[in-house]
């Protein structure tokens, strides 16, 4: 139970990305564009891949996937961060604080896996081209978002498990945009240590080895488009992976400054500014970036669904 002053907490203030009056509405437009941007590239991609029969592949799966994580977890922070340019004070219950924490830790830890479940798909598909039906089998993408799912099931509940034993008894002042770990722990009146533990093993555990795994297939692959002799086909290759790259680097790379520091180290104004970047601006990017390598397919796409549109 969360406890200040004697008092139980039933709401706390989320302080948002500037207290700047000359920067409120300006940001609130750039933020609103983000938002109606990462909304309609995910949901365009999402009913283009369930119209299109050619687009049922391996890789349109995990891209299904990812823009349904994108959609939804963008969801849960970015309306309620735009609340914040509006009005004078932003006020999220206890309940709906740990509820939005629960669900952004459901969808972002499931992001890392279903990340790692695409490094393996374009792995197999340049390595072991001829083995990709069988290593790639519906039955084989099913599980392999099925535990997606579940690390990102799991991994949320053991976090939003260890913020409820602690007390909020200095405030209710969150500095942050919305309810995240570090600015909880730092909230917190009673002693973090053992969930400044918890969430060193399990983030740690849910950036390293995703990262570990994603970059071990690239280096596979680097190896075999090495070897491709036609310069066309190596140019073709490097194109197929460049945009999972640029996606995994921003996003593992800031979640890991994020995550895997601690409490006193940086300011939270800096855990704010990178953030963005998992939060706001990847979402807005994976649909831009799988659409332009994969333009030709989604063309095809477009031209019959707006064709059936027609008839």
């Amino acid at each position: 139970m969360a406890v200040a002053n004697g008092s139980i907490v039933m709401e706390f203030i989320l302080l948002g990305i500037t207290g700047e009056p000359d920067l409120q509405v300006p940001l609130f437009l750039l933020f609103l564009v983000i938002y109606l941007v990462t909304t309609l590239g995910n949901l365009t991609l999402i009913i283009l891949m369930v119209l299109n029969s050619h687009l049922h592949t391996p890789m349109y799966f995990f891209l299904f996937n990812l823009s349904l994580i994108d959609l939804c977890y963008s969801s849960v922070i970015i309306p309620k961060m735009l609340m914040n340019f509006l009005v004078k004070k932003n006020v999220i219950s206890y309940a709906g604080c740990l509820t939005q924490l629960y669900i952004f830790c459901l969808f972002g830890i499931s992001e890392c896996y279903v990340l790692t479940a695409m490094a393996y798909d374009r792995y197999v598909a340049i390595c072991n081209p001829l083995l990709y039906n069988i290593a790639m089998s519906l039955k084989v993408c099913f599980y392999l978002m099925l535990g997606s799912y579940f690390m990102g099931f799991s991994g949320a509940t053991i976090h939003t498990g260890f913020m409820l034993r602690l007390t909020f008894c200095d405030g209710n002042t969150i500095n942050h945009y919305f309810c995240d770990i570090r600015p909880l722990l730092q909230l917190s009146c009673t002693s973090t240590y053992i969930n400044e533990m918890e969430l060193l093993i399990v983030a740690g555990k849910d950036i390293i080895v995703p990262t570990v795994i994603i970059f071990t297939s690239y280096g596979f692959i680097l190896s075999s488009i090495l070897k491709i002799n036609s310069t066309e086909g190596r140019s073709k290759a490097f194109s197929t992976c460049s945009s999972h790259i640029i996606a995994v680097t921003l996003f593992f790379g800031s979640c890991a400054f994020m995550y895997l520091k601690p409490s006193s180290a940086g300011s939270m104004d800096q855990g704010k500014i990178s953030s963005v970047f998992y939060n706001i601006v990847v979402p807005m990017m994976n649909p831009l970036i799988y659409s332009l390598r994969n333009k030709d397919d989604v063309k095809v796409a477009l031209r019959k669904t707006f064709s059936r549109r027609r008839l």
